[in-house]
């Protein structure tokens, strides 16, 4: 189906309740704010995907994989004042199930722990996978054995992990779980994909795990953030009738609360868009960003909440034509947000940026790089270090002699006004 663009008046409004928590907000002026997005080179090979930022404690981490005609190898490196620091290989691998929507990570925690994420293929004809953990307490230089924190036994999927710090420097994840897909149902589609949870303590003893939700999106990312009310975390719920709204749920003394949408797109589609919200917190303020395709058209937006993500304020819309989604979001310490999106238009498709205030005021779209279509185009990743946006994407060279479309990770980096 070709999608065609209609003209759509965007009115900015926030919900007054959201608007009186706002009274102290010193915001930028959208009209006058731009950034200088300059390449920095990434220390990855010519051969490179999937790449992941995370941020923690003033630092970003930058992970990506290099392939090769047989392995796939884990690396990372770290943002300085300079550029990358030198790169760390974490794990690599032949088996490994590889995808543009779902790249392998690398966290920091507050102790100085680095733990890692990636997936291990374990059924190709179903594409099953395990979701692998392991973990370094010098620097990346050695690391613990490779483990999982499923324990279900089935070839099914378990991806789309979401890491997260816990109290007292420990970790904890979501993940999707396909568990209870494979169950008999008089649905003809089978069971449901579910949404759980794990985590660990400080000797890596597993001491949770529970499901969050049990029945959503197949394969939309997961995306989770820390808030003095609990782990807020965002994906994207299936429900009956098959609407497919983001839906957000907090971690409050060892339970999740109800999921609850962060708005009702009234999207309805049979099939997972490959396509998860982003999560930015500063205590109890957040901001997600997530894609819909209702009426046929795709659009990426963001809200806004000042308690936790208890309430949310109205959708902001971030492109300016159409957009592929494939979002993210930082929010700033003026209560302003910096958003990414793909942006289609004029048969391209291209990675953009804007600030967008909570009061719905949006600056105007900043390019960051021409990217290719589908999986091509990877998942631009966006986080910020101290007074810097930090840019990270796929890119796609010319075709070799066999066919193939090479692709590189690249990264850039602009300066806050």
């Amino acid at each position: 189906m070709r999608v065609k663009a209609r003209l759509i008046l965007v009115v900015p409004v926030a919900l007054a309740s959201v608007a009186c928590n706002w009274l102290r907000w010193n915001p930028p002026d959208p009209a006058t704010w731009s950034i200088d997005i300059r390449p920095v080179i990434a220390p990855a090979s010519s051969t490179s995907s999937e790449p992941q930022l995370t941020a923690s404690n003033g630092r970003v981490i930058l992970t990506w994989v290099d392939r090769t005609a047989s392995n796939s190898v884990l690396k990372f490196a770290e943002h300085t004042g300079g550029g990358w620091s030198a790169p760390v290989t974490v794990a690599q691998g032949s088996d490994w199930f590889l995808s543009y929507a779902d790249p392998p990570a690398v966290m920091r925690l507050s102790n100085g722990t680095l733990v890692a994420q990636w997936l291990q293929q374990t059924d190709p004809r179903v594409e099953a996978m395990d979701l692998k953990l392991s973990y370094s307490r010098d620097q990346g230089k050695t690391w613990a054995s490779p483990f999982t924190p499923h324990h279900d036994g089935t070839m099914t999927q378990h991806a789309f992990a979401s890491m997260f710090e816990m109290p007292g420097s420990t970790l904890g994840l979501v993940w999707l779980d396909g568990r209870e897909s494979f169950a008999e149902t008089d649905d003809p589609a089978g069971g449901s994909m579910t949404m759980r949870y794990a985590a660990f303590d400080d000797t890596w003893k597993q001491t949770a795990d529970a499901a969050v939700d049990h029945k959503v999106c197949e394969c939309c990312s997961t995306s989770a953030a820390v808030t003095p009310d609990g782990i807020l975390t965002a994906f994207r719920d299936r429900a009956d009738g098959e609407i497919r709204n983001i839906a957000v749920t907090r971690l409050e003394n060892g339970t999740w609360t109800t999921p609850a949408a962060v708005h009702d797109d009234g999207w309805k589609t049979y099939a997972c868009p490959v396509n998860g919200p982003a999560l930015s917190t500063r205590g109890r303020q957040a901001v997600v960003a997530w894609f819909n395709a209702a009426n046929d058209e795709g659009h990426s937006f963001v809200a806004f909440s000042v308690d936790a993500g208890r309430t949310w304020g109205s959708p902001i819309r971030l492109d300016d034509a159409l957009s592929v989604g494939r979002v993210d979001v930082e929010l700033l310490d003026d209560g302003a947000a910096v958003a990414t999106w793909i942006e289609y238009a004029g048969g391209r498709s291209e990675v953009r940026t804007r600030l967008v205030t909570p009061n719905g005021l949006r600056s105007k779209a900043i390019p960051v790089a021409r990217v290719g279509q589908d999986a091509a185009a990877g998942l631009p990743r966006l986080a910020r270090q101290n007074n810097e946006l930090i840019f990270a994407w796929t890119e796609s060279g010319s075709p070799d002699a066999s066919g193939e479309t090479p692709l590189r990770v690249k990264t850039a980096v602009a300066s806050l006004p």
